[in-house]
Order: C-alpha cells, then structure tokens, then sequence
C-alpha cells in the first residue's frame, strides 16, 4: 500500500466527509419530497439544510481538488507551448490558489466570529451561521496549505523535460 502525507489523508478525509454530507443531503431531500407529495408533511427548513450541507461539502471537495489538481484548466493559449512554460504556468496557478483559498479560509474565520458574537443563524431553523462558516474555513485553509505545499515542493525546472 502507498504511503500517503499527511496531507493527502487529511484531503482524502475531507472528500469523504463530503460524500457522506452530499449523501445525507440526498436521503434528506427524498424524505421532504415523498413526505410532501404523498403525506402532505414538509420537511420543514430543508432548503435551508440543503443549502448549508452544500457549502460545507463543496469546502470539503477542496482540498483533495487541489492535492490532484483536477481544476478546471482552458489550455487553448497554451497547447502549444513548451512543457517548462506550461509548468511554470501551471505552478503560478498553484500560487494564485494558494492565495485565494488563504484569503477565504481568513475570511469565512472573520466572519465565523463576528456571527458567533452576534448570534447570526438562520430564519426557519435558527441554524447558527458560525458553524457553517467554520464548516468553511477549516478546508479552505487545508486548501491553501496544500497548494502551498504543492508551490515548494514542484518549483524545480530539472524535474521536467524540454
């Protein structure tokens, strides 16, 4: 079996946490409907779990997006290019990654603590904004860790051919 960093464990981890939201969300969903369709019993505030379990799962997608970088990537301009060019490029986006996903994991933490001071939370279920917040900012912050990580540690020209 292969060894995995930290980090991809932690990334895996994040996935799978993820999948396991996205499944709860679905079984959810199902519940409302067939209780709103056939019992004329709605699931009160699904769509607002719906919508809080979503974001938390996209944050939790990050992580293991970034390890495999599997982001979307246009290379129309740069198909024909060299490899070193294309790789240099290629770790410039890491570092743009790294940036943005470190500037949202700080800003969904700002905005955890100023909802956790103000009692912020949703209007049917009362559901507190801070923990969907944090939900947030803990995998941007693993994101950015990664990317960073991915920036040092692939920045070598020997370790791609002209």
């Amino acid at each position: 079996m292969m060894f995995l960093n930290p980090l991809e464990r932690i990334a895996r981890l994040c996935s799978i946490l993820g999948g396991v939201i996205m499944i709860g969300l679905m079984l959810m969903t199902c519940y409302s409907l067939i209780g709103r369709n056939f019992f004329d019993s709605a699931l009160i505030g699904d769509f607002e779990l719906t919508g809080v379990g979503a974001g938390a799962a996209i944050a939790l997608f990050m992580p293991l997006c970034q390890l495999k970088r599997e982001h979307i990537i246009v290379d129309f301009f740069t198909a024909k290019c060299s490899r070193q060019f294309n790789f240099k490029l290629d770790r410039l986006g890491d570092l743009v990654m790294m940036v943005i996903f470190a500037l949202l994991s700080w800003r969904c933490g700002v905005a955890a603590i100023k909802a956790k001071e103000t009692m912020g939370a949703s209007m049917l279920l009362e559901f507190p904004d801070w923990i969907v917040l944090t939900s947030m900012c803990i995998p941007f912050g693993i994101t950015a860790m990664i990317a960073a990580m991915q920036v040092i540690s692939t920045f070598d020209d020997n370790k791609v051919a002209p």
